[in-house]
């Protein structure tokens, strides 16, 4: 499989320690500002786009979370990257996973946010891969509201919930549905205890598309892995709940 080239963004030191950033499905790096704001400070913090998402490359065809952690190492090893720190969202937190199991060495800590080792429903994905790629991101945007965050936060952030449904409208169809397959070949449950990196997994507590319980699985996979709900999110805690999140990470990264 072809290696994307990766859009990222730099910021903070550039001789700290490195923290890489991975986003959710239909997202952009924009979706770690706010760990960007806390981070920066100590951190080299690295944060990029899924092959096919914002300014990254599009690769036409299937591709797996195999091939995704690549794009993730090629970036990294451009960067004259060797050892680094990882947090991600969903499909961000797959990688994370990918990385884990293929890596070791290269892995300080590893943070898993709102992912799961098997998302649900795996015929789905096809499916929705199908779809996007006859009609466009689109027609997803109605059913983000309750899924990426609650209504009640939209309602309360409507500039901020409008801010990360145009990622999704601005996410090219091939990029999206592509991540979409790899979503659905993706099972490592019988691996989790070959993962050996510190690891903080981080669930929401409304969170329909991986909720607590799916990434319970993760935590109690890997051995001394730390879990933490956060009350009143969704899919994405890291943009509608960062003091939480930043919190967490924070002493996971520091511990």
């Amino acid at each position: 499989m072809t290696t994307a080239r990766l859009h990222a963004v730099e910021d903070g030191p550039a001789d700290g320690p490195v923290l890489v950033l991975g986003p959710s499905l239909g997202t952009d790096t924009g979706l770690f500002d706010a760990q960007v704001a806390e981070f920066a400070g100590t951190h080299r913090v690295i944060r990029y786009d899924l092959r096919g998402h914002g300014g990254s490359e599009v690769v036409a065809g299937t591709c797996t979370m195999a091939d995704l952690a690549r794009d993730v190492l090629a970036l990294l090893d451009g960067l004259g990257v060797e050892r680094f720190s990882y947090a991600g969202v969903s499909i961000g937190g797959a990688i994370g996973q990918q990385l884990a199991l293929t890596v070791p060495e290269r892995l300080e800590k590893l943070a898993i946010i709102a992912s799961a080792a098997q998302f649900a429903d795996p015929p789905s994905w096809p499916v929705r891969a199908r779809q996007v790629r006859e009609q466009g991101t689109e027609i997803l945007v109605p059913s983000r509201t309750g899924t990426w965050f609650t209504e009640e936060w939209a309602a309360e952030n409507p500039k901020a919930a409008e801010r990360l449904l145009q990622m999704l409208r601005d996410t090219p169809a091939e990029g999206y549905a592509a991540c979409c397959e790899a979503i659905g070949t993706f099972d490592v449950r019988d691996r989790l205890g070959g993962i050996s990196t510190p690891t903080l997994a981080i669930a929401g507590a409304e969170d329909p598309a991986t909720p607590p319980d799916m990434v319970r699985l993760i935590a109690e996979g890997i051995d001394g892995a730390e879990f933490v709900v956060v009350p009143g999110a969704a899919h994405l805690p890291n943009a509608t709940d960062p003091e939480t999140v930043n919190a967490a990470l924070r002493r996971h990264l520091g511990s």
